[in-house]
């Protein structure tokens, strides 16, 4: 109601209103009233200005504002900057920083420290097995056996525990996962030294727990990790592969020569019980399941990812008959076969190649890695940047997989013009370094195209890399003996083209699975 109206209503008093408070100034006048009124509050408090004409024709003027609609304004403004705000512009000061940390990003540093271990533990294998065939007399058909031999697990579980970390959560997962390769991996000197099949054996079963780390971390963080920060977070969980392969390439040299081969697998090994027990005591595989979870940052989260309730049943006919899923699966068979070819043969090519001996290999074979680990985070970075920008996610992961594809493309054709060791391993730095903005296409896009079934969908595509890993492994061995590298390094550069246009034709970044 206006006060214009309200002047002529029943309701306003006859005689003078209530006046709650006045400032007596010569001019102009300002006075505050309650007036009844039919509203639900009751009464309206207005403020009223008046103030004479300048030259006394008898006119007076009044400014007349409702102090509802003042104090209305200025809540709803309070809200919207309440709403604005993340969970850490709400932080007490007299909570410790470490407690005000936000409690996703803990899971995401966990989910970090539990690939840095994974690619510790797979990598240590690709060093120790110089010295192991030197010992057992093994020749590179049966190298590239035991090399292959971890991927047969492997492949078993990617659906597997897809499916799992889809219905009872990421972190049961997770942590069985890391505790089961951990295990396998201190069993694995003692399977050598048994004989040829009870390694091949351990082999095996170290991939089975491998396997499902993907699946789960997946899941865990499409609950947790709101849309806006996904490429980043992804990014640096991925980067804790390439560092893992850092830290196993380095530090297994020197423990080989001090100790002895078996003590990389004892060592590695044994680091799992760390992260295991800061896992139970930290990690839920929700934010609804954390009850020590920040209001603030449970809103934001919440607010900010699509809620996932554990799936029963599993539309397989459904998601199989999206072309963006089949461009899921072949994008990532042939983007694996290259990567897990450099993953597990690049220390022998540079040690069979460039003349490196067993301590120079492994610290070469850091620097691609290091690569990686950067390139990861500056593509994820530059990803949800574009994005906050207003580019469609669908452009966006599509421009990040292609610099994935063309850029280890063209520095792998490269590797057979160079004539230096230096150039070489350039190359291959620039390869990886390239390959890593991956990260902010393919491997984000699970949780694109269908969220709910992400741990699931990366199952899916993932054992189409994981069997380009076994196929890739094996025929490198193969090739190797009646070919060259420069064969090896064909192989890679043609699957890379071929995924880069099956990737622009059908991939997408919008929703596609409810």
């Amino acid at each position: 109601m206006s006060f214009r109206a309200l002047l002529f209503s029943p309701n306003f008093p006859k005689s003078p209103p209530e006046t709650i408070s006045t400032r007596n100034r010569p001019n102009p006048t300002r006075s505050l009233f309650r007036v009844p009124t039919n509203s639900p509050h009751g009464s309206r408090l207005f403020r009223v200005s008046v103030t004479e004409g300048r030259r006394r024709s008898g006119k007076v003027y009044a400014d007349v504002r409702d102090i509802l609609d003042s104090v209305r304004d200025s809540v709803e403004f309070k809200d919207a900057l309440d709403d604005a705000a993340s969970s850490e512009d709400d932080l007490d000061s007299t909570i410790p920083w470490w407690e005000q940390f936000p409690k996703r990003w803990v899971i995401v540093i966990l989910c970090f420290a539990a690939f840095l271990l994974c690619n510790m533990d797979r990598v240590n294998m690709s060093i120790a097995i110089l010295p192991m065939s030197a010992e057992f007399n093994w020749n590179p058909a049966t190298v590239g056996l035991i090399q292959s031999s971890f991927f047969w697990g492997y492949l078993l579980t990617q659906i597997a525990g897809g499916i799992w970390a889809d219905t009872v959560g990421g972190k049961s997962v997770l942590g069985f996962g890391v505790v089961w390769w951990s295990v396998a991996t201190v069993l694995t000197p003692v399977a050598a030294k048994l004989g040829l099949p009870f390694l091949l054996v351990v082999r095996a079963f170290m991939g089975i727990g491998e396997g499902v780390a993907m699946p789960a971390m997946n899941n865990i963080l499409s609950k947790w990790v709101p849309v806006a920060e996904r490429s980043r977070s992804l990014a640096l969980v991925y980067s804790g592969m390439y560092l893992g392969s850092v830290t196993g390439l380095a530090f297994s040299p020197f423990l080989i020569h001090q100790y002895g081969w078996p003590s990389v697998f004892y060592s590695f090994g044994s680091l799992g019980t760390v992260w295991v027990a800061l896992w139970i005591n930290k990690a839920y595989s929700s934010p609804n399941e954390d009850p020590q979870l920040r209001p603030q940052e449970k809103k934001l989260i919440v607010s900010n990812c699509i809620s996932k309730q554990p799936i029963k049943t599993i539309p397989w006919k459904l998601i199989l008959s999206k072309p963006p899923v089949w461009a899921l699966i072949v994008s990532h068979f042939c983007h694996n076969w290259g990567t897990f070819i450099l993953l597990t043969w690049m220390p022998t090519y540079y040690n069979q190649v460039l003349k490196f001996n067993l301590t120079e290999s492994s610290l070469f074979c850091v620097l691609p890695w290091l690569t990686m680990a950067f390139s990861a985070n500056l593509g994820g970075w530059i990803a949800d940047t574009l994005v906050s920008r207003g580019l469609s996610v669908t452009t966006v992961r599509k421009i990040m997989q292609s610099i994935g594809f063309l850029g280890p493309a063209f520095f792998l054709t490269q590797l057979s013009h160079v004539n230096s060791p230096a150039m070489a391993v350039l190359c291959m730095a620039c390869s990886q370094g390239t390959d890593a903005f991956s990260q902010s296409g393919l491997y984000s896009n699970h949780q694109d195209i269908a969220p709910r079934y992400s741990g699931v969908l990366l199952g899916l595509s993932n054992t189409a890399g994981v069997l380009a890993g076994v196929f890739g492994t094996a025929a490198t061995g193969y090739i190797l003996q009646h070919g060259s590298w420069d064969d090896v390094f064909k192989v890679s550069v043609g699957l890379y083209l071929v995924g880069t246009v099956v990737w622009n034709l059908f991939s997408t970044g919008e929703k596609i699975l409810d």
